[in-house]
């Protein structure tokens, strides 16, 4: 069913490869494949930004609407259709879509399973999927960091030996990649938990809290399901991690929670901003010159000759 998926992904990869190729990489190195993977992975992850964006602003209006949900469900606890029918009508007065907040992940997990296929199929010798036995031959030699880009922790010594690879130093640097690996998915997580820390607070009923904390210290369990994956997916993965961090560093400094310090300086240099711009410039009033009376002789304030006195 997945096919027509795996062709392209091994199509796109395999492009990308000759594009390296032909700017001067050898086809051979690891270099060549290495970059392939991390090109595919930053060209998809592109392409999904503007599904990420969307995705941020699904949460948020999540998070807002929280509390009418929890009474919701509280008011229609013994009533579960009419606890579902209320519930969608919330989301559709907020025009909220509780799919967007995992479509990008959804989308995300079929291009890696594809990778794993593409390069498990590889690391068997089988020219498919747009490969042919010339490059599958290139991709198995292809070393990154003294490991074989198909190989996996699970492979045996004669195997990393058939690549052309030391096996204990290949088995160190798959390892390696399995650590950084749970650490970057431990770091991207903790990332989006922190930014959301704010409104969180303000929710301690809230379900999503729970299930995120849980999340947050199972991520670097993924480092050990990495070790029956290829290195080549491991690169994959942490790049795609890497990716995610920055991406949510730019995304949440241009769009800061509601509440969050961020928030609150921005909103402070916008109102500051247009109060600088309605403030009309003072008017320079024009200078009014009082003419004082000009002092007279003592003998003119007297009023007539002095001689006239006597």
């Amino acid at each position: 069913m997945l096919d027509p998926l795996y062709q392209a992904v091994g199509w796109v990869l395999i492009q990308i490869h000759s594009g390296l190729t032909f700017l001067g990489l050898d086809p051979d190195s690891g270099w060549a494949w290495g970059l392939a993977i991390v090109l595919l992975t930053c060209l998809m992850r592109l392409i999904l930004v503007p599904l990420f964006v969307k995705q941020m602003h699904t949460q948020r209006k999540m998070q807002d609407i929280q509390p009418k949900l929890l009474k919701v469900r509280e008011k229609y606890k013994n009533d579960k259709q009419r606890q579902q029918q209320e519930m969608m009508k919330l989301y559709q007065e907020s025009g909220t879509n509780p799919i967007m907040g995992c479509l990008p992940l959804l989308l995300q997990m079929p291009v890696f399973f594809a990778l794993f296929s593409v390069l498990r199929s590889v690391a068997q010798g089988n020219a498919q999927y747009g490969f042919t036995q010339e490059l599958v031959h290139s991709a198995q030699g292809a070393l990154i960091f003294h490991a074989p880009l198909a190989a996996q922790f699970t492979s045996s010594a004669a195997e990393l030996e058939q690549y052309g690879a030391n096996p204990v130093m290949a088995k160190v640097i798959i390892a390696l990649a399995c650590v950084i690996m749970g650490t970057t998915t431990f770091l991207t997580m903790r990332q989006s938990m922190k930014r959301s820390a704010a409104q969180m607070a303000a929710m301690p009923d809230n379900p999503m809290v729970q299930s995120q904390k849980i999340m947050l210290y199972l991520a670097p369990a993924f480092g050990l399901f990495g070790l029956g994956m290829p290195i080549g997916v491991l690169l994959y993965w942490v790049t795609s991690n890497i990716w995610t961090m920055i991406q949510q560093h730019f995304l949440y400094r241009q769009h800061p929670a509601p509440g969050s310090p961020e928030a609150e300086a921005k909103s402070r240099k916008s109102r500051s901003v247009k109060g600088e711009e309605k403030q009309p410039e003072p008017v320079e009033q024009p200078k009014i010159e009082r003419k004082q009376p000009k002092k007279q002789p003592r003998s003119k304030r007297g009023g007539g000759n002095p001689q006239n006195r006597h």
